[in-house]
């Protein structure tokens, strides 16, 4: 404490003392009979002066404190009243809840048509009055094979006769080879006599459209599949657990080979062709003839996605040419093209991102040669919907045509075959689903934004105003405290490119309060997924801003339909998912919104989103405070061949093990909260106990749930329930509600 004391004798002989504290802010004085009785009674007055300022800052701050505790009590975060109205909004804010708002058409012929909507009844359900049976299950035992699934590849083994174009003949596999025969199984002849069971000939036969001859694939089959097993430890039907085989081909894998064949019917003549340009197959399409009766056409695709062919194969001469090439030094995005045979099929209408953009070109296909480019831009073509080359359009869906929209929004489009007469059908900027007749000619089209109600009209292709057929009418919903997210953009992390996302805030925002921010994210690759239509309700974002909190979503780099750059940024680097651009984009958010909280950001996804949600809290830490991932693919090399082969490339090298979860597991300093069906189909469960395995190696605490039953899932309304209680306790710093608590109250 700071004194200044000032000392003088009073005309009475006695003496005073003054003093000035900065900390009591004031003056005190004293006085006595000497000055030594004078400073003494002034120290006690000092003494006495610092007793009540210690008295007066004690109940103060008691004061303050309790005025805290009633500020938050009166608004808190996390309470079982936040987790009611959060219980309550799917049903309040349910679609059927918005009248006019169009979930369907259905065109009758080309001039009637049916509109459903999300507010008509639901259909009644019949109810039998039979009484249910009663199966006696028995103890299954050995490896349970799953119905057949998508991830099983077909083996082209089994197939029935495939009749000739005048339905005189028939062709089919006979003791791995090819037979025809007349219809009447009279004149059998085996048209091959090299397959066997390791090299045999596919069922899928194809007739020449003359007649002459017939095509088909020998194939490789792979040595020996892969499959992954899964215990279902409850099962419904018997005591005991069941183990179930799946097939399951990963990253690296051995690939089936094919080599397309020709046999001349009426010799037996066979056309082998030298496998040059498809000898490293990931996968190889067809084959399939064109018009002329001599060129068998089909598709490769080499393993490592780097190159794509359509390549034609002469049945007189043996020699395969390439008609259609694409190389990357990434990857060509395969499962984005289209091709369409034209004129007789002397011509191709083709998708390619060769000039970084996702456009439609025509090409020759005797020559190979690209006759035009038929759009272009720097906008891409999303679908090829329909071509009709009577009328000489092409109609398609596109996005980024317009400078001053959101990029994403999808409209409907047609083009002339000679690339010219490039028109938008569906001018308005908004994000459109349209449904043509079947002449093309008509379209029912809905239109909306995020924060944008639906529209439906009727229009023509021809042109002309559109009529409108119903509005949504959101009045229902408001009037209940529903609010639209905020489309915000903010660039990215080269500070120039602009991501898209949406902000969600709970429907009694206040912002004068503080909120934690959470990011549901799905990063793909291979689309965009940031919801662009209306929406009354969000399973993945609404409820879960009702606790409290900001959720965000945005779309950021290594996604899809901003061009070929934008998106292979994901290549070979799955464990970027964005990440810079996404924290980029929440610190811009929340300079203009300071109620976002940045120092409490949580995140959250499921299946690549998993991956992703954990790679931000073990590379980012400093940014993502908390995680809750659900059955993700945390290490490539463990999840399927086709989406990891696709972005991450092959041989499996160094960069597998770069994005791995697993290797980057012992970086973990944050919470964590991992989920896994212990079904899952989809991505192996393998994964993400290989992860829970180096978390325990490498002494780190997080928390673990198990779904007995479940596949591939988010948790259902359990994992809900177990992300809303795991992000009130780390981001908001309370305890949750007990569970009993909110169940007496439902």
């Amino acid at each position: 404490m700071e004194v200044f004391v000032t000392i003088e004798k009073a005309k009475d002989g006695s003496y005073w003392c003054q003093t000035e504290t900065e900390i009591l802010g004031g003056y005190l004085t004293s006085t006595g009979r000497t000055i030594e009785e004078a400073k003494e009674n002034l120290n006690e007055c000092l003494a006495e002066a610092k007793e009540d300022l210690e008295r007066r800052q004690m109940k103060k701050g008691i004061m303050m404190a309790l005025a805290l505790t009633a500020a938050l009590t009166a608004g808190a975060q996390g309470t079982a009243e936040d987790y009611r109205r959060a219980a309550e909004l799917p049903q309040k804010f349910a679609a059927s809840q918005v009248s006019g708002w169009v979930s369907g058409v259905e065109w009758k012929d080309d001039s009637t048509y049916t509109l459903k909507y999300y507010s008509d009844p639901a259909p009644q359900q019949e109810r039998s009055r039979r009484r249910p049976e009663t199966r006696r299950t028995e103890t299954k035992q050995g490896p349970q094979k799953l119905e057949r699934h998508w991830m099983n590849e077909d083996d082209e083994r089994w197939g029935a006769p495939v009749p000739s174009p005048d339905s005189t003949m028939v062709a089919y596999i006979k003791n791995d080879n090819v037979y025809v025969s007349q219809r009447d199984g009279k004149d059998e002849r085996a048209l091959s006599l090299d397959g066997t069971l390791g090299a045999y000939y596919s069922a899928r036969i194809q007739w020449s459209p003359d007649g002459k001859y017939v095509a088909a694939c020998r194939i490789r089959p792979v040595s020996q599949k892969r499959y992954v097993y899964y215990v279902e430890s409850s099962p419904k039907s018997q005591l005991q657990p069941i183990l179930h085989q799946q097939e399951y081909a990963k990253p690296g894998d051995e690939r089936t080979q094919k080599t397309p064949c020709i046999f001349e019917v009426k010799t037996g003549r066979a056309v082998i062709p030298d496998n040059a340009l498809f000898s490293n197959q990931y996968d190889l399409w067809g084959p399939e003839w064109l018009a002329d009766s001599r060129t068998l056409v089909f598709e490769y695709n080499e393993r490592g996605h780097k190159v794509f062919r359509v390549l034609a194969l002469d049945a007189e001469s043996g020699k395969v040419r390439s008609v259609i090439e694409e190389t990357s030094k990434t990857f060509v995005n395969y499962s984005r093209h289209f091709r369409q045979n034209i004129k007789g099929d002397t011509q191709m209408i083709w998708m390619s991102e060769r000039d970084n953009w996702n456009h439609l070109y025509l090409i020759d296909v005797a020559s190979g040669k690209t006759l035009k480019q038929l759009t272009r831009g720097e906008w891409v073509v999303r679908k090829v919907l329909h071509v009709d080359e009577e009328r000489g359009l092409i109609f398609f869906t596109a996005s980024g045509m317009n400078k001053d929209e959101d990029p994403y929004h999808v409209h409907y489009c047609t083009v002339g075959l000679d690339g010219k007469g490039l028109r938008d059908l569906t001018p308005e900027k908004a994000n459109h689903k349209a449904t043509f007749n079947k002449s093309y000619t008509r379209l029912v089209d809905t239109y909306s934004k995020a924060d944008q109600a639906p529209v439906t009209v009727l229009r023509t292709v021809d042109g002309g105003e559109p009529q409108v057929l119903a509005k949504a009418d959101i009045s229902k919903i408001e009037s209940k405290g529903w609010k639209a997210p905020e489309i915000f953009t903010a660039p990215g992390r080269d500070g120039k490119t602009p991501m898209w996302g949406l902000i969600y805030r709970p429907t009694n925002f206040d912002p004068s309060r503080s909120y934690p921010v959470i990011e549901y994210i799905y990063s793909g690759p291979g689309d965009a997924y940031v919801p662009k239509d209306f929406q009354s309700f969000n399973w993945n974002t609404s409820s879960l801003a009702e606790l409290g909190f900001i959720v965000v979503q945005l779309d950021a780099m290594g996604t899809s339909y901003r061009g070929k750059a934008f998106e292979e940024v994901c290549y070979k680097n799955l464990k970027d998912a964005g990440l810079p651009d996404r924290i980029a984009w929440i610190k811009a958010a929340a300079k203009r919104y300071p109620y976002m909280d940045i120092d409490r950001v949580g995140i959250f996804g499921c299946s690549a989103g998993g991956q992703e949600s954990t790679n931000a809290v073990l590379l980012h830490g400093d940014f993502y405070k908390a995680a809750f991932s659900a059955c993700g693919c945390h290490d490539n090399r463990m999840d399927k061949i086709w989406w990891n082969e696709q972005w991450m490339g092959w041989p499996v090298d160094s960069s597998y093990i770069e994005c791995s979860n697993v290797e980057n597991a012992h970086r973990l300093d944050r919470p964590l909260m991992l989920l896994v069906g212990e079904l899952d189909d989809n991505v192996d469960p393998a994964s993400t106990m290989q992860v829970v395995n180096a978390l325990v190696k490498a002494g780190k605490d997080f928390e673990l749930v198990v779904l007995p039953g479940e596949h591939h899932t988010m948790g259902g309304s359990y994992g809900e329930h177990k992300r809303f209680d795991f992000f009130v306790r780390h981001l908001m710093g309370v305890n949750p509600p007990k569970w009993s608590d909110l169940k007496k109250t439902e």
